[in-house]
């Protein structure tokens, strides 16, 4: 039957809008690279028509970061961005650093830290308000911008195999695959160059990371590794504020509740912040390399929050927002090649995080700018002034050659992107060599201090995250304190506070593979006992009690509480989950993230 309704939804034919440069994602990424484009029109004096599509009910939607925000690149893009009122209005202005045990904290002095944590001239900001921001000055530089149409498939030309765009995803298919009276199909959007900027894992982008083998082909790489981001705003009322917010305190952590000792090899930290005019921004990134299946990253978020070193910075306040968000941890040596035929792999689709400083947002922006001014002239020497900004559709009708922007490779290496990541290329996979914790902090205190990068050796990590995971059997369960209901929640009740919503009468876009299908009953919770069940932070995934005659339990997926953070396609055994986008509009609606 499906295959069936299929073949019938491609005979209607999708309506086409071509475009000179169509880019996939609403971030920091796809928008640099749009403004960038849309600048470098205006400077020379021709046109090139850019596209720009986010899956996001509204740009912003479903940006989540940390965000202590360096602005290197925004001022390289918009040298005035203060006059322009760009939404950086709390200045980091203190920064501390705490190693926790379970009672009590210990300050480390600023000697001792790299200069990558330093964060004077940072701002603490949200970075959906600053997407928004900046996709309102794209659209003023004549960018059309389509929230609320999610990218579902790549397209390639018959003939030369280069990517062609992409086409949004068909709405109004019902669960069992009916058509719907609301059924409309997707849009095929065509471009001279397709630049992907779907953040950490955008289904599209790896897509064009598997047909064109850009992790074999970028050279000598390594697994990319990952991390799970959970992050909570607090609002601190009127009559806390004097005794209690410090506007432009910055504070990390290692140690409890992720590391136990100097030996445990499990990657994470914590973050909080003080954001104007009131609130208290608290997150904890997990390394998804951990091999204990019965870890609860939400729930040591929860628990670390009863922290002496932290309750005192959010009693009395109120969480008014919850959200979750894979990101790229492997750094230098796992970014694979950049470009293909007809297109190019920008921000998180790639990996920019810089895992010591803790951000990405401002190399994700720089390499969509580099993308962008090699992607300019590309297409520019290739027919002129013409283009499909001045003659539309027509500019298809000639056969012209597959451009391929292998410049923007070599541009952003050479980079301050580049130069930045290469300082700290080992950081990660340090902390899962020889001696744990402390080893990590030695390594990365030689490389930050003395190396510079130019250490003589690569730290290899070889395995995907999914393959890290050991049996339960070699573990014991971890039994967390129940959440309060005042510093710490339960996951349904805090899921409620990212506006998550999907329409619930459409196929599920969390996909068991079809080679796959027996992995769930017969591996993950038999073997590793379901950890999909905790490392979601949104709920999604639960084991049936065991059949009463066969004993097997079967997966349910609850897709309509998905949050977008990708974790289940890459911590679940084997990788079993296809995660493909739902109807655009889809997921979390986050505001102030």
């Amino acid at each position: 039957m499906k295959s069936f309704l299929r073949r019938h939804f491609c005979a209607i034919a999708r309506e086409k809008m071509h475009y000179d440069v169509v880019i996939v994602g609403g971030g920091p990424a796809g928008l640099s690279a749009a403004i960038r484009t849309k600048q470098l029109c205006l400077e020379q004096g021709n046109d090139i028509s850019v596209c720009l599509v986010e899956k996001g009910a509204e740009i912003g939607n479903h940006i989540l970061s940390g965000n202590v925000f360096e602005p290197r690149a925004l001022s390289e893009l918009f040298p005035n961005w203060k006059e322009l009122d760009a939404p950086l209005e709390t200045k980091a202005s203190e920064d501390t650093f705490l190693v926790l045990t379970e009672k009590k904290s210990i300050s480390l002095p600023h000697i001792l830290l790299p200069s990558q944590l330093n964060n004077d001239g940072n701002y603490i900001i949200s970075l959906s308000k600053l997407t928004r921001w900046l996709a309102g000055k794209a659209e003023e530089l004549g960018v059309e911008i389509y929230p609320g149409f999610a990218a579902d498939e790549v397209l390639y030309d018959e003939d030369t195999g280069a990517v062609k765009g992409v086409a949004t995803k068909d709405v109004g298919i019902a669960k069992d695959y009916r058509v719907k009276d609301t059924f409309t199909r997707g849009i095929e959007l065509i471009g001279r160059q397709t630049l992907f900027a779907e953040g950490c894992r955008g289904s599209c982008s790896e897509q064009v990371i598997e047909r064109f083998n850009l992790r074999s082909a970028g050279g000598d790489k390594n697994v990319q590794t990952y991390g799970l981001g959970l992050k909570e705003v607090w609002q601190l009322p009127p009559d806390r504020l004097a005794t209690q917010f410090k506007s432009g305190l910055v504070q990390h952590t290692l140690g409890w509740p992720l590391q136990r000792s100097l030996t445990s090899d499990l990657f994470g930290g914590t973050f909080l912040y003080h954001m104007e005019p009131d609130l208290v921004l608290v997150g904890m990134v997990v390394g998804l390399d951990y091999k204990n299946p019965y870890l609860n990253p939400y729930k040591e978020f929860q628990r670390w929050k009863h922290h002496p070193a932290v309750a005192k910075h959010l009693e009395g306040g109120e969480c008014i927002s919850y959200g979750a968000r894979c990101l790229n941890e492997g750094g230098y040596h796992s970014i694979p090649k950049l470009t293909f035929p007809g297109g190019a792999l920008i921000g998180c689709s790639a990996g920019f995080l810089n895992s010591v400083k803790i951000k990405g947002s401002h190399t994700a922006m720089k390499s969509g700018m580099l993308a962008a001014e090699v992607l300019h002239s590309a297409l520019i020497n290739e027919e002129g002034n013409d283009s499909v900004a001045v003659s539309g559709e027509d500019f298809f009708s000639k056969t012209r050659p597959t451009i391929e922007i292998q410049p923007y490779e070599k541009a952003l290496y050479s980079s301050w992107v580049g130069e930045e990541l290469k300082q700290v290329r080992n950081t990660h996979a340090s902390f899962h060599s020889f001696g744990g914790l402390l080893f990590g902090l030695l390594h990365t205190a030689f490389s930050c201090f003395i190396s510079k990068g130019k250490e003589p050796w690569t730290l290899r990590n070889t395995k995907p995250d999914s393959e890290k995971t050991e049996l339960a059997e070699k573990h014991t369960t971890i039994e967390y304190p129940k959440s309060d209901g005042v510093l710490s929640f339960d996951l349904l009740t805090n899921l409620q506070r990212s506006g998550t919503s999907h329409e619930h009468d459409q196929p599920a876009h969390l996909k068991v593979k079809e080679n796959l299908k027996d992995v769930p009953s017969e591996i993950s919770i038999k073997q590793f006992a379901g950890p999909e069940q905790r490392f979601c932070p949104a709920g999604v995934y639960e084991y049936t009690e065991a059949d009463v005659v066969t004993g097997k339990q079967e997966l349910v997926i609850n897709a309509q509480n998905c949050v977008h953070c990708k974790c289940c396609s890459i911590k679940c055994p084997k990788q079993y989950i296809n995660w493909t986008v739902p109807e655009g509009g889809g997921g979390p609606a986050y505001t102030v993230m």
